[in-house]
């Protein structure tokens, strides 16, 4: 009865094994309260004060970025309105071109007509490359003033149009899109010179 029964040593290993577990875990415990020990007064000011540095660089570069991209898109923008009207300028070049031509043919040609021809086709090309570039004539088909589109450069009388009426076109008009780049300049009637007197 002496010999101790091979089956009463198990629980007791697994006590101790048990014992030695809570052993390690209360150490992990002590550790971890070690490290997570509550920061003094001067610890806690000192990595304040090391976020508060980290903050401000942070602000300080997003200012430079902001201005950074602040100037880039106004150069950009600049840049767009001075060369803005870089496409009609390169559709006139081409109207030049042809506007030379035609003089160094007139220099060797002897017959008008066709130097009369050749302008022309130099003329409806231009108008061809303003309408390109929504710049039309300001018409002046229905007769009729309108102070908006038109500037009476003076006013005469006359028997064959009423009052108010456009007599003889001076200058053409132009308008791109819906505003007006320059007024066609006409002489308007003042009606009948019976009805004035």
């Amino acid at each position: 009865m002496s010999e101790q029964d091979p089956s009463s040593q198990e629980p007791a290993e697994e006590i101790s094994q048990e014992a030695s577990s809570e052993e390690s875990s209360a150490a992990e415990n002590e550790e971890t309260q070690q490290v997570e020990e509550p920061e003094t007064r001067d610890e806690e000011m000192e990595r304040l004060r090391g976020e508060v540095v980290m903050a401000e660089k942070r602000v300080l570069q997003a200012q430079a970025e902001a201005e950074n991209f602040r100037k880039r898109m106004r150069r950009d923008f600049e840049d767009q309105i001075r060369f803005a009207s870089l496409p009609l300028v390169e559709d006139i070049l081409l109207v030049r071109d042809n506007l030379l031509r035609g003089l160094e043919a007139a220099d060797h040609a002897t017959d008008s007509a066709g130097l009369k021809e050749g302008v022309a086709m130099v003329a409806k090309q231009l108008d061809d490359t303003l309408t390109k570039h929504s710049v039309e004539e300001i018409s002046t088909e229905d007769g009729a003033f309108d102070p908006n589109l038109h500037e009476a450069i003076s006013q005469m009388p006359s028997e064959d149009h009423e009052s108010g009426s456009i007599m003889h076109v001076a200058q053409t008009g132009f308008r791109m899109h819906d505003r007006v780049i320059r007024p066609t300049q006409v002489v308007v009637s003042s009606g009948s010179a019976n009805q004035e007197s």
